[in-house]
């Protein structure tokens, strides 16, 4: 049975590894000091991680809450039937296309597409561009699902959400985050979340690691 190396690779060999290409713009801010790159590195797949965590929170319940508002929508005009089913015929054809993928990914896993499945399978994009410009038509339903928004304007919750979906696709994609205003995007956790719920923002912060890491990013 081989053994596991007791060396860590020399930060030259890392640099190969992980690609000059990619490690470029840490060999940029750290003026091409390799120890610092490595350090800035690891800090960003550290808070990258960090963050995945009170993201996956915001997403569960944005989705949830979002659901539940549109789920009074189907009986308008006499029509019935699960919103996903879009009886009013008020989404857009990506919309439509994105559910109707969730139900085929709930089938392969040979599973019932019930509305709680399909939902699971709907990625952030999904919910966050349900709230854009585009569906202005679901925003009468869908601002109740925001009850601790200051106001009922689309925007107010909208520019939030869509740099919170940024960041998560960045993340979702192993780049570099630590180039993004981080403290402002964990304000925007905290501020969706209380947007949906008034005390979800003290319950996603407990245990939370992301201030602790902000607090201790590398220097120079």
């Amino acid at each position: 049975m081989s053994s596991l190396p007791t060396t860590a690779p020399t930060p030259a060999r890392l640099l190969q590894l992980l690609s000059e290409p990619r490690l470029s713009t840490y060999v940029d801010a750290c003026g091409g000091n390799l120890d610092a790159v490595l350090r800035l590195y690891a800090w960003n797949a550290a808070v990258s991680a960090a963050f995945w965590q009170p993201l996956g929170h915001v997403e569960v319940a944005l989705r949830n809450a979002m659901s539940d508002a549109l789920s009074k929508r189907p009986g308008r005009g006499g029509v019935r039937g699960s919103w996903l089913d879009d009886p009013d015929r008020v989404l857009d054809g990506r919309a439509r296309a994105d559910i109707a993928t969730a139900r085929r990914r709930v089938r392969r896993k040979r599973k019932q597409p019930s509305d709680a499945q399909t939902i699971s399978e709907l990625g952030f994009g999904f919910w966050r561009y349900l709230i854009t410009r585009r569906h202005t038509a679901l925003w009468p339903d869908l601002a109740s699902a925001f009850p601790g928004a200051p106001d009922r304007r689309r925007e107010t919750v909208e520019e939030p959400v869509a740099r919170l979906h940024e960041l998560r696709n960045r993340i979702a994609h192993h780049e570099r985050i630590w180039s993004s205003d981080l403290p402002a995007r964990y304000t925007d956790v905290l501020l969706v979340a209380g947007y949906l719920d008034a005390g979800l923002p003290e319950w996603i912060a407990r245990g939370c690691r992301v201030p602790v890491l902000l607090r201790a990013r590398p220097r120079g």
